[in-house]
């Protein structure tokens, strides 16, 4: 076992550490939720990342997003998320695509990946990047915050959870996302994921729903 595994000892059993350096995983946006899920997904051990987001850093994500700093004010997300992978655990297999995710791409993108974890910021891009693991049968892992409130969950190919959670491409009003609201959410979709790649079980189908400002949370059934 190598040192900067040992700690994984033995919440992950050895042999799981050894199957997690053999997946590759999607994240979908290098934002706020990305930048924790990128972090967290290298230091655990993954084998291979390919990050994807053709955005750019501006002030407004420095409330918020791990990986921006003033210093990186206009340089992409996505070459930022390398760098990150790089510093973390260069063991890691990391591979960026600077696009935003189209109805165009979106086969491509998840081509080859164990798992996909969603780390975007509108409805419509999360319902064409469902369908699209849905049809590559690849499980989608769902991550979602605003203000206070957290919401995760896993989709196995076919089984409607985001129909059911999103029946239509509804736009965002309230863009406010507090600095740790992220943190949580990338946290547990991070756990959900891990579960998936070593095969353990996960409760599909179901929203897993944080509200930070009154310490609640709830376990809701969707499908």
């Amino acid at each position: 076992m190598e040192p900067r595994y040992e700690r994984n000892i033995p919440a992950l059993t050895e042999a799981e550490c050894a199957l997690l350096r053999k997946k590759r995983v999607l994240i979908v946006g290098c934002g706020g939720l990305g930048g924790h899920l990128i972090d967290q997904l290298a230091r655990i051990g993954v084998g291979a990342i390919r990050a994807v987001d053709g955005d750019v850093f501006e002030a407004s994500n420095l409330n918020r997003q791990l990986l921006s700093e003033v210093p990186l004010l206009g340089f992409g997300k996505a070459a930022a998320a390398a760098q990150r992978i790089r510093r973390v655990n260069p063991d890691t297999e990391v591979e960026t695509i600077e696009e935003y995710l189209t109805e165009t791409n979106a086969a491509r993108l998840i081509s080859g990946c164990d798992a996909v974890l969603d780390a975007l910021d509108n409805i419509k891009s999360r319902r064409l990047l469902a369908s699209a693991c849905a049809r590559a049968k690849v499980p989608y892992v769902y991550g979602a915050v605003q203000g206070w409130i957290a919401q995760a969950a896993v989709s196995m190919p076919g089984d409607g959870l985001m129909e059911a959670l999103y029946p239509q491409d509804i736009p965002l009003t309230n863009k406010s996302v507090l600095s740790f609201t992220p943190a949580l959410c990338a946290s547990l979709q991070s756990a959900l994921c891990v579960q998936l790649l070593v095969g353990r079980p996960v409760k599909s189908g179901t929203i897993f729903y944080f509200d930070l400002l009154n310490q609640e949370f709830e376990t809701i059934p969707m499908v």
